[in-house]
């Protein structure tokens, strides 16, 4: 007989969108819900599902060498929508997948529109569904809108963690002066719908990276309210400003790092470099990579401006930062990524504590899958902790330390080592060093790939 009953999706981010499709896709019927535009975030822009609030990267796409890079592949071959819109809408970024992030959000959006088991409505849900709802995946986001978050704190019992994130700006093509900037790509690469030249580039000497140091120091800072300022910051996304405080070169060995770059307008080789990646399809919007930051607008202004090439920038956006709130998962998930005290409430995508947007789509993509499996077979069979997928997924689910449990995107620190013998050694020595970790990453990356494809079978 037919499985009738919706499930319940809230939140139209990436993890409940690709959640919704993993569900639709499996024959179940769903309700999409989504509170933008009626009640409106501090991050979000659009009304737009699957709208990309930071970045517009996906970051690395290099599927034998990089941890986020098998997540990608993982999630293509799972039949994930969000891999599949952000293929459909990739824009040049050397080694990493990125995105046009308008055609990218509404390129998901008219998916599920169209598909005949999602019914979207546009309405904030206040408080945890009862029992009555049947399966609910609750994929709010790190945004998620107070009554909610409160009725979250109030069933689990537990102070919900939070961390602040940052957002980088963005600057109009047409104002950066490329009689000091140019393309190129580190080391010429070219990666996934590039051709070597994918980043603008602008050069600072040491006296001018001296300067920018000193100015972001001095620059004025968004201040926190009283309740946030014990907030801790996700490292993966700290504020120019607050890696500059660490000491002065520690930009200079971050996204201000020259290497693998060679000036055309000048022989000598820049102290620092400033990269921008293109942030849209047409390539009239660049992002400034890695410049998340807390300074106020009219001290980005000023500030972003005297570096080399910048210095009449127009600005589409300005950086900002928000706050962040996520579960103690280890301590309140089961490993189905159901609450254990009510499990018929699943959590997927930020608010599980994973970080990144791929790591949002996986869990969604678990969260949709675990929920068809179970009532199609009665059972759930896991992801293997060897793939990117359980990797992530056991993490969350109890792998982690529920005292210091923090935002973790996908590394290759959460597979299992790989066996001596699926290390590939050149014959006639021994493995060292860097020659040494890449091997033993792509032993883990192959054997991930393999146990994927035997877990979807």
């Amino acid at each position: 007989m037919e499985d009738t009953q919706p499930v319940h999706v809230l939140g139209g981010g990436l993890a409940g969108s690709e959640a919704a499709w993993q569900l639709a896709q499996s024959g179940l019927s769903v309700i999409l819900h989504e509170m933008r535009p009626h009640t409106k975030t501090d991050a979000h822009e659009t009304a737009g599902l699957a709208e990309l609030v930071c970045s517009n990267s996906f970051r690395s796409d290099d599927m034998l060498g990089n941890a986020v890079g098998v997540l990608h592949e993982e999630l293509r071959r799972s039949g994930s929508l969000i891999m599949d819109a952000a293929h459909a809408h990739q824009v040049p970024a050397g080694s990493a997948l990125a995105v046009d992030r308008l055609a990218f959000s509404q390129h998901v959006e008219e998916k599920l529109l169209q598909h005949p088991r999602i019914q979207l409505q546009r309405e904030e849900i206040t408080s945890l569904p009862s029992q009555d709802w049947g399966d609910v995946i609750i994929a709010t986001g790190p945004l998620t809108s107070p009554a909610l978050s409160q009725s979250i704190l109030s069933l689990t019992d537990v102070e919900a963690l939070s961390f602040f994130d940052a957002i980088a700006p963005i600057v109009y093509k047409e104002s950066i002066d490329f009689d000091i900037a140019w393309f190129q790509s580190r080391y010429d690469k070219v990666g996934p719908g590039g051709d070597g030249a994918d980043y603008i580039n602008c050069p600072l000497e040491e006296a001018q990276y001296n300067c920018f140091i000193q100015a972001l120091l001095e620059g004025e800072k968004t201040q926190f309210k009283e309740w946030e300022k014990d907030t801790p910051y996700f490292d993966g996304c700290l504020p120019i400003e607050v890696m500059a405080e660490r000491g002065p070169e520690t930009l200079r060995h971050g996204p201000m790092k020259p290497i693998g770059l060679t000036n055309p307008h000048r022989p000598e080789k820049p102290y620092a470099v400033v990269q921008l990646r293109q942030d849209n399809k047409l390539g009239t919007l660049y992002n400034i990579v890695g410049f998340q930051t807390k300074l106020t607008y009219g001290a980005q202004k000023d500030v972003f401006r005297t570096i080399p090439g910048l210095s009449e920038a127009s600005f589409a956006r300005l950086g900002g930062i928000h706050r962040n709130s996520f579960l103690n998962s280890p301590l309140l998930l089961d490993s189905h990524l159901r609450l254990k005290s009510h499990p018929w409430l699943r959590f997927a995508g930020q608010i599980t504590g994973v970080e990144g947007y791929v790591e949002s789509t996986a869990i969604g993509l678990l969260a949709g899958r675990f929920i068809a499996e179970e009532r199609i077979t009665g059972s759930v069979t896991l992801p293997p902790e060897t793939t990117a997928l359980g990797a992530l997924l056991r993490h969350i689910t109890g792998g982690a330390d529920a005292k210091s449990f923090q935002p973790m995107n996908i590394n290759f620190g959460l597979f299992p080592p790989a066996a001596p013998e699926d290390i590939e050694k050149p014959e006639g020595r021994r493995l060292r060093g860097v020659e040494k970790k890449k091997a033993r990453r792509t032993a883990q990356a192959k054997r991930a790939l393999r146990d994927i494809d035997q877990w979807l079978r």
